[in-house]
C-alpha cells in the first residue's frame, strides 16, 4: 500500500524549490533570448521554455525524483508564475519589452540586402529568397522592405504597394 503521507509531504524547503525554479527559468530564458533568438518560429521563446521546464519538472514529480508530488507542483507553479510575470511585465512596460523581446530586424530595404542584419541572424541569401518567393516575389528589386519580426516570421512590403500573398504558417528555416 502506498504511503500517502509521504506522497504529499515536502522533504525539501519550499524556498529552495522556488529558487531552483527561478534560477533555471532565467538562465534558460536569457540563453534562448540572446543565443537562439529567432529559430523558434511563430511561438514565443518564453512559451517553448515554459513547456520544456514544466515537462521536466512534472516528470520529476511523477517519476519520484522528488520526495513528494507537492514539491513538483510547487516547482511547476514557480516556473509558470515567472512566465506569467514576464508576459505581464512586457505587456505593461515598454522598456522591459525592448530588453526581453527582440526588435524587428530589417533584412531588405529598397531592393538592397542588409547583409549585416542577415549575418546577425545567420540568414543566407537563399533562405531569404525562399521567404520572398513564399510572398509571391521573385527578385529583390520588387521589395521595398523585408523585416524579420520578433517571432521569426518575415514580413514583406512590395515596391508597387500591392499586398503580397500571406505565406503558409511554417517557421522560417533555421540558419
Amino acid at each position: 500500500m502506498p504511503d500517502f503521507g509521504a506522497l504529499f509531504s515536502i522533504g525539501v524547503h519550499p524556498l529552495e524549490l522556488v529558487v531552483r525554479g527561478t534560477v533555471m527559468y532565467w538562465f534558460l530564458f536569457l540563453l534562448f533570448r540572446f543565443v537562439l533568438r529567432r529559430d523558434v518560429g511563430s511561438i514565443g521563446i518564453a512559451d517553448v521554455l515554459l513547456l520544456v521546464l514544466i515537462a521536466d519538472a512534472a516528470q520529476n514529480a511523477m517519476a519520484g525524483s522528488y520526495e513528494s508530488i507537492t514539491e513538483g507542483c510547487l516547482l511547476v507553479a514557480t516556473i509558470a508564475g515567472w512566465n506569467w510575470l514576464v508576459d505581464f511585465a512586457t505587456w505593461r512596460f515598454a522598456s522591459l519589452r525592448r530588453v526581453l523581446e527582440p526588435q524587428p530586424l530589417p533584412l531588405v530595404r529598397d531592393g538592397r540586402l542588409l547583409r549585416r542584419n542577415m549575418r546577425r541572424e545567420f540568414i543566407t541569401v537563399e533562405e531569404l529568397m525562399s521567404q520572398l518567393r513564399e510572398h509571391g516575389l521573385d527578385s529583390l528589386e520588387q521589395v521595398k522592405a523585408a523585416t524579420m519580426e520578433n517571432d521569426g516570421q518575415i514580413s514583406v512590403i512590395r515596391r508597387d504597394g500591392a499586398s503580397p500573398p500571406v505565406p503558409s504558417a511554417r517557421k522560417h528555416p533555421p540558419g
